[in-house]
């Protein structure tokens, strides 16, 4: 007998009974994971557990569910199991619905206490406090560069990284109209404007460019007025009611911003892991290159290095460098003792499971 509609049905009615029972059998464990957790004061969200959970659900995945969908089904799951065991707080850049939202809710998923602030200084001032248990602040963007405010408080701030998180940035075109001739203006923040000029000057020549605080403010603007459009994220569409007229507008496609993940303890070694420190050299010809030598001659990959000034004291500057390994790991301890015996100072920022970014 050929296969049915209503016999497909059927058959996934069952399996979703089987699901349901497994997540709930699942969700027990959890809470007694919690429990244990609680009695041994270690924090409920573990970044390397979590990152190990996301590796073995990709490894034994045979499909059709593709890596990136099962990952996004377990990023709820794992949400859920937090909120069981203790509800999780995390501080971000607000306000709601902007894009570094929108990054804390892709890594940490909907079951969790969203703060927004109105500043990158009162995420950290908040996460130092212990008022939220995490943070999350921009650090870096691909066509902007490093974040000033963020690397300042790096330097000072008692907190280190657990985590990273890659956004791409896209820009949609948003209104109660779906028109876009029936449109004439059009409401973002100043750097989302010029993110989309071109594509605004071929398309929306005939609107006026207005600037907000904020895109989450524009999208906000717009909700009462049909002939006016915001530039923002799906996020913001979806709170204010807006029909998404137009999507990915940037002009570069390769828009980018990297956020970390900042709290306090400290991450487990994955295998796949990254390491963040700020270091200072002496004013003395080849002092950086000698600093680098030992991670040339142990093959230790760099993959950001920048200067950034030291605040207050004038053309002085200190080096912050990302390089693949977790500073647990024999030749990076080697490599960070050897670093500390050449430079005048050295600081580890974290060691935390390394995100694969997303385009």
């Amino acid at each position: 007998m050929g296969e049915t509609l209503d016999t497909l049905r059927t058959t996934i009615t069952a399996i979703d009974a089987d699901i349901v029972r497994m997540l709930n059998r699942r969700a027990e464990i959890s809470v007694r994971i919690g429990a244990l957790k609680g009695q041994n004061n270690v924090p409920v969200y573990d970044p390397s557990q979590e990152n190990t959970v996301f590796r073995h659900v990709t490894e034994i995945n045979d499909g059709p569910l593709s890596a990136k969908i099962l990952r996004s089904i377990y990023r709820e799951i794992l949400s859920g199991s937090r909120a069981l065991q203790s509800p999780v707080s995390v501080a971000y850049l607000g306000p709601a619905t902007s894009f570094s939202h929108l990054a804390a809710q892709s890594h940490f998923g909907t079951n969790t206490v969203f703060v927004p602030q109105s500043s990158i200084h009162g995420v950290f001032d908040e996460t130092e406090k212990g008022t939220v248990n995490l943070g999350i602040v921009p650090v870096e963007n691909s066509l902007e560069g490093s974040v000033k405010v963020t690397m300042d408080r790096l330097m000072t701030s008692p907190l280190v990284i657990l985590g990273e998180i890659y956004l791409p940035i896209r820009h949609n075109l948003m209104s109660l109209s779906t028109n876009t001739t029936a449109i004439s203006d059009v409401y973002s923040h100043p750097q989302a404007l010029a993110q989309c000029h071109d594509w605004l000057g071929r398309h929306m020549s005939h609107c006026s460019l207005h600037e907000t605080d904020s895109t989450a403010k524009a999208a906000e603007r717009v909700a009462g007025d049909p002939r006016s459009a915001a530039i923002g994220s799906s996020l913001a569409a979806a709170a204010y009611g807006l029909s998404i007229v137009a999507e990915g507008i940037e002009d570069h496609a390769s828009n980018m911003t990297r956020f970390l993940i900042i709290g306090r303890g400290s991450t487990k070694p994955t295998g796949n892991d990254k390491t963040s420190i700020f270091f200072g050299v002496r004013h003395d010809p080849g002092a950086l290159h000698h600093a680098l030598l030992p991670f040339a001659e142990r093959s230790i990959n760099l993959t950001k290095i920048v200067s950034h000034p030291i605040r207050e004291r004038m053309w002085e500057y200190l080096f912050f460098v990302d390089f693949i390994g977790h500073a647990t790991e024999e030749h990076i301890a080697v490599c960070l003792d050897r670093l500390e015996k050449d430079c005048t100072m050295v600081r580890i920022l974290g060691s935390y499971p390394r995100e694969e970014r997303e385009q």
